[in-house]
């Protein structure tokens, strides 16, 4: 019988199941690799692309509540998504192995096995990893795409994708500047893919969504007891990231305090889980993106200066789509495509008149912008024509001295102005078209002394 070509890992303290196991796998696959301690996986899947995984769930005498097996499945699914993973355990622990297939385990085996259901288990988890991996090449297909529309043939994107290609394959830390909707995660992903730790971990941040008080946990990880229900130990997002790239978006939004233990990190590449006093060593490159005004922050005393420059050794600006213009058509052009085949709706095109409309509306939401209005002009198309009156553009247009050095006061100071000089005093068509009620609008009008 030929072997599968197919990679195996097998996970457990027992040096009898680890050979029982191996030996009878390896009769009907490529590759079966062994280790004894679950903090091995960290190397051996930067080293290996593994298809499947046999994870014992307890590890240390005397605790048997399975916890240990629970927190590698939850790290095998954040760095290695496309890997299927079986849980081994004994017949007293199967409502274990039960929360195990809630939290994303593709089946369990008991030991003592039978080698027949193991061959069959291990055989079908092998099947869906590669089925993962074709759905997989096909987004990155799609997402290489996007890059290359992305990325445009306007003179500014071109200078800035030839920066790029320069800065990935190093380690430098990198800061994206942008708008709102310019693509910075595609930013991000793009210096990833193109760097030398493209097959080890990805992982996003967005600091904008977190708690502060959850700041040091989500970010260095908790030991168990550290707080009201930390019942076990958990790693943090750069241990996650530990070997690869860790992407932290919006990173204008943290306070100071946050900013300095941020900053303490960064510069010794050192983590302290919370309520732990041991320090554990990390190996990431650090990639940060904000739409803030960051060196206005610095000025104003809001941001911390040693941070910036520790952040930007390499700095990008995305320039938004309208500075431009010759981009923003290609690039509807190539999302109307990817609506059309989401939605089922080949036959659409754009009518003639709508390619002026387009190229000129300024999109102040940029690529986020375009990604909304074409999805719902083509969920909404009734004929085979996307006209004019199928896209809904924002009522706030921006102009052209509009820039991302404003704060969010000053945007919002403008919009309220934009929309009252539009409907010429009118309060109710202005808080119409800003999406607010009449008494919040006065409010605004009353907050920047415009009336």
């Amino acid at each position: 019988m030929r072997k599968k070509e197919a990679t195996i890992l097998i996970v457990d303290d027992d040096q009898d199941i680890l050979f029982s196991a191996k030996v009878w796998l390896k009769r009907f696959f490529s590759l079966v690799l062994t280790c004894d301690a679950p903090q091995k996986i960290r190397s051996i899947i930067q080293e290996n692309e593994l298809d499947a995984v046999l994870l014992d769930m307890n590890y240390r005498k005397g605790y048997e509540d399975g916890k240990e097996g629970l927190y590698w499945l939850d790290y095998l699914q954040e760095v290695s998504p496309n890997t299927v993973v079986i849980l081994m355990t004994g017949f007293g622990d199967v409502a274990l192995a039960v929360d195990g297939l809630k939290r994303g385990a593709f089946d369990f085996v008991l030991k003592p096995w039978d080698n027949d259901k193991l061959y069959a288990s291990v055989k079908a988890a092998v099947d869906l990893a590669r089925k993962n991996k074709k759905v997989d090449q096909l987004e990155k297909i799609t997402e290489s795409n996007m890059v290359s529309y992305f990325e445009g043939k306007s003179s500014a994107m071109t200078s800035t994708f030839n920066f790029v290609r320069k800065v990935a394959p190093t380690d430098a830390t990198v800061l994206i500047l942008g708008e709102n909707g310019t693509g910075k995660y595609i930013m991000a992903q793009e210096i990833y893919s193109k760097s030398e730790r493209k097959n080890a971990p990805f992982v996003h941040v967005d600091l904008g969504s977190i708690n502060e008080n959850l700041f040091e946990s989500e970010l260095f990880g908790y030991a168990k007891g550290a707080f009201t229900g930390a019942e076990k130990d958990v790693a943090g997002r750069f241990e996650l990231a530990d070997g690869g790239t860790i992407f932290l978006d919006e990173i204008g939004n943290l306070s100071l305090p946050l900013q300095a233990k941020l900053l303490t990190i960064l510069q010794n590449q050192k983590v302290n889980r919370l309520g732990e006093s041991k320090e554990r060593k990390i190996n990431v490159r650090v990639i940060c993106a904000t739409n803030a005004p960051i060196y206005k922050m610095v000025k104003e005393g809001k941001f911390r200066q040693d941070l910036l420059f520790r952040i930007n050794t390499m700095e990008i600006t995305i320039p938004p789509l309208r500075e431009r213009k010759e981009d923003i058509f290609p690039l509807a052009e190539y999302l109307l495509q990817k609506f059309k085949n989401k939605y089922r709706k080949q036959d659409l095109i754009f009518s003639n008149n709508v390619k002026n409309e387009i190229q000129q509306y300024t999109w102040p939401g940029n690529i986020r912008e375009m990604e909304n209005v074409l999805e719902r002009a083509v969920i909404l198309a009734d004929k085979a024509e996307i006209d004019n009156y199928d896209l809904h553009f924002s009522p706030i247009d921006v102009s052209n001295e509009f820039t991302s050095n404003l704060t969010l006061e000053e945007m919002e100071k403008e919009m309220v102005q934009k929309a009252m000089r539009k409907h010429h005093g009118n309060i109710s068509k202005a808080a119409e078209d800003l999406g607010i009620t009449r008494a919040a609008l006065y409010r605004r009008i009353e907050k920047f002394n415009l009336s």
